[in-house]
C-alpha cells in the first residue's frame, strides 16, 4: 500500500473514530439527509477555487469533500446498506468497463469518439438494469436551472439535435422574446412565467454555440453587478447620503462613472 492508501485508510479510521460510542456527540447524530444539504456548498467551495485557479484551496477544498463523502459512505455502511469497498470496487469496474480503449482492445481516436462510445455503453448498462435510457441522461434536478439548460442542450446535440451555428439560434431567440411580448400584452402570468422559461433556455443554448459556460457567465456578472453596486453604496454614504435619499439619475450617473473606471 502506498502513501496514499494509508492516509486514505487514516481518513476511514478517523470517521470511524468520530461515529463511535466515545466520539463526537455532533457527527454521531448525523444522517445522509442531515449531510446531503453539506454536498452542495463543499462542491460549489471546489468549484470556486478551481474556478479562481488557487491551488492550495482547491487541494484543501477537495480534502473536505472527500471527508464528507467517506462520512456518509460509512453511515450506509453502518447501517448495512452497502460496504465501502463494494462503493469502491464498483466504481473502479465502471470507470474501466467504459474506457475501453484505455483497458480494452477498442481504439479511440479522439474526445468525440470516447464520448460516443461512453454513451452506448450507458445504454448497454441501463438495458442490463432494465432501465430506460436517455440520450439526456440522468442530471440531476438539484442543479442550478441555467447550468441544466447548458448540459441537456450539450446531450441533445451529440445526437444531432442542434443548431447548425450561433447565428441560427438568433430567429429562435427573437421569436421568444415577442412570444413573451405577447403574453405580457394578454396579461397571462402563467405564460409569461413559461415564455420567459423558453427564453433563458435558448439563450443557454445560444451560449453553448458561442463556446460559452452561461452559468459561469452569469456569475462573473453577478459578482461586476455587487462590486459595481456596493461601491455606488459606499460612495454615497461617504457623502453622509443614504441610497433611499438618492435619485435614480444620480444612481445612474454614478453607475456609468464606476463602469468606466
Amino acid at each position: 500500500m502506498g502513501k496514499e492508501g494509508e492516509l486514505f485508510e487514516r481518513l476511514l479510521q478517523i470517521v470511524a473514530r468520530l461515529r463511535g460510542p466515545e466520539g463526537c456527540p455532533w457527527d454521531r447524530q448525523q444522517t445522509p439527509e442531515s449531510l446531503k444539504k453539506y454536498l452542495v456548498e463543499e462542491a460549489y467551495e471546489a468549484y470556486e477555487a478551481v474556478e479562481e485557479k488557487r491551488p492550495e484551496e482547491v487541494r484543501e477544498e477537495l480534502g473536505d469533500l472527500l471527508f464528507l463523502l467517506l462520512m456518509i459512505a460509512y453511515i450506509y455502511e453502518e447501517e448495512g446498506a452497502f460496504r465501502i469497498s463494494e462503493m469502491l470496487e464498483l466504481c473502479a469496474e465502471k470507470m474501466i468497463r467504459r474506457h475501453p480503449h484505455v483497458f480494452g482492445q477498442e481504439q479511440a481516436r479522439d474526445a468525440e469518439e470516447v464520448l460516443k462510445r461512453w454513451q452506448v455503453v450507458k445504454a448497454q448498462e441501463a438495458r442490463e438494469k432494465d432501465a430506460e435510457h436517455s440520450v439526456l441522461g440522468n442530471l440531476p434536478r438539484s442543479l442550478p436551472a441555467l447550468q441544466r439548460a447548458y448540459r441537456l442542450g450539450e446531450r441533445a446535440s451529440r445526437v444531432g439535435f442542434d443548431w447548425g451555428s450561433a447565428e441560427e439560434v438568433f430567429p429562435k431567440l427573437h421569436e421568444e422574446w415577442q412570444e413573451l411580448e405577447e403574453a405580457l400584452r394578454a396579461g397571462d402570468k402563467t405564460r409569461v412565467a413559461e415564455e420567459i422559461g423558453d427564453l433563458l433556455f435558448t439563450v443557454a443554448n445560444l451560449a453553448r454555440k458561442l463556446e460559452v459556460n452561461p452559468e459561469e457567465a452569469l456569475k462573473k456578472t453577478l459578482l461586476k453587478f455587487e462590486e459595481r453596486f456596493r461601491a455606488m453604496e459606499k460612495t454615497f454614504q461617504e457623502q453622509g447620503r443614504k441610497l433611499s435619499e438618492v435619485s435614480l439619475s444620480e444612481m445612474d450617473a454614478l453607475w456609468e462613472k464606476l463602469k468606466r473606471r
